[in-house]
């Protein structure tokens, strides 16, 4: 069988050490032009590929990004089997960047409600020692992992994140997306809207809101704040919000809620209140996870993987001594509109 060549074969070849055919490969400085020359026409003549262990032998880059979720949300939504995808488009958008810059991705689950989450990512950067760090919600808008990265001069991004601070801020329009699917419903002649909230830790769940008030302030109907009922994205919350929409006096014939679970609890809340679907009551939710497309609910698409895509690019590109970069990002939201939204009845 034809060995495998390794970084020790290219620098016997070309009589130079590891570490100047690591930083050759990585395109690092103080390497003269004619040692360059020397390294790459023996990296040509064996048809070396390089390895992730010998990129990292230049010393400045690991060329590794680390992604931190939620250990407790993370561990439910994979239990609870309901199709819930978010942290698979995270891992897509990110994976696939990282690939395309010869960067690996890893993820790293980490509590944020822990007294010790300080301990648990230090422990995970002394492990990995990535070169960046990709915070999900609810760490993107946590202090104390945001503290603790700035204060060790790590770069990171924050994905679905709006509140000012450190790091690189990625989301989509959280209010505008709001807007959007009220003035949809609009559009349809829908006059009384509800809204189910999201849980008051994620700073989304208030910009959705602050959507849903915009517009129903602007239509001629005016905005009912009896039409707001409280969630926490689970499923539980979502039931217990449509059934305080639907014990009103003069009930919603449409509701939007703040992501696909709350949503789907509503719509079958709905349903066993003997309501037809669209005809009695019109649902949007927002993510369209696969929960949403198998139960035909119409709702606002989160570009989970486009944002994780580009916080993958601006960590890669910050370490690679890039300075010009955009400290905010806001990436364009979709409509898939289907089977749960139509015309209220007359």
């Amino acid at each position: 069988m034809r060995r495998a060549v390794t970084i020790k074969h290219v620098a016997a070849e070309a009589g130079v050490s590891l570490q100047t055919v690591s930083r050759v490969i990585n395109n690092e400085p103080n390497v003269r032009p004619v040692v360059q020359e020397r390294v790459r026409a023996a990296v040509a003549k064996l048809g070396y590929v390089p390895s992730l262990a010998a990129r990292r032998m230049g010393g400045s880059r690991s060329y590794l990004l680390m992604a931190l979720n939620d250990r407790d949300r993370t561990i439910e939504g994979w239990k609870s089997g309901e199709g819930t995808d978010w942290v698979d488009q995270m891992l897509m958008g990110g994976m696939l960047k990282c690939e395309s810059h010869g960067y690996r991705m890893i993820f790293e689950l980490v509590d944020t409600h822990s007294d010790h989450v300080d301990a648990a990512v230090r422990g995970a950067i002394a492990a990995l020692h990535p070169d960046g760090v990709i915070l999900t919600p609810p760490h993107s808008e946590n202090p104390a992992i945001t503290g603790l990265l700035s204060g060790l001069g790590l770069p990171f991004a924050r994905i679905a994140s709006i509140a000012e601070g450190d790091g690189f801020a990625i989301a989509m329009d959280d209010a505008e997306a709001a807007a959007f699917a009220v003035d949809h419903l609009l559009g349809l002649g829908h006059r009384r809207i509800g809204f189910i909230t999201g849980s008051a830790e994620y700073a989304l769940s208030g910009a959705r809101l602050d959507g849903y008030r915009r517009a129903m302030a602007a239509s001629p109907h005016g905005l009912d704040e009896s039409l707001v009922a409280r969630g926490d994205f689970s499923y539980e919350s979502g039931v217990a919000a449509m059934e305080s929409l639907l014990a009103l006096p003069e009930r919603p014939t449409a509701v939007l809620a703040s992501n696909d679970r709350m949503a789907h609890a509503a719509l079958r809340t709905a349903k066993r209140q003997g309501l037809s679907v669209p005809a009695d009551l019109s649902v949007i939710s927002f993510d369209n996870t696969p929960l949403a497309r198998f139960a035909d609910l119409t709702a606002i698409i989160q570009p989970i993987a486009e944002m994780s895509a580009v916080a993958a690019e601006c960590l890669i590109r910050a370490t690679a001594g890039e300075t010009d970069l955009p400290q905010r990002s806001l990436v364009p939201f979709g409509f898939a509109e289907r089977g749960s939204t139509g015309a209220p009845k007359i």
